[in-house]
């Protein structure tokens, strides 16, 4: 059996999948993570150009990057936030 993916990974993973499927230049998005003592970091960033279509009309795209990230994270029992560097 294999191993299984850890969850942080899996975050990463699903992060950079979606951000990869909206941006113009999908070989410019870079995922990282940042553990803290209860919270891990995702950082996104992607090209200067892509930066408006990952945040979005009134930051609707943002919010639902997160909103899915959220769902994740708490079935994987994990806390994360999303972070969209520039």
């Amino acid at each position: 059996m294999s191993n299984p993916t850890p969850p942080n990974e899996e975050l990463k993973n699903l992060v950079e999948v979606m951000a990869k499927a909206l941006v113009d230049f999908p070989d410019q998005v870079n995922v990282s993570d940042v553990e803290g003592e209860q919270t891990t970091v995702i950082e996104l960033k992607v090209a200067r150009e892509d930066l408006g279509k990952i945040i979005g009309k009134e930051g609707r795209t943002a919010r639902s990057l997160r909103t899915i990230l959220a769902a994740v994270s708490t079935k994987l029992r994990k806390r994360s936030v999303l972070e969209i560097l520039e």
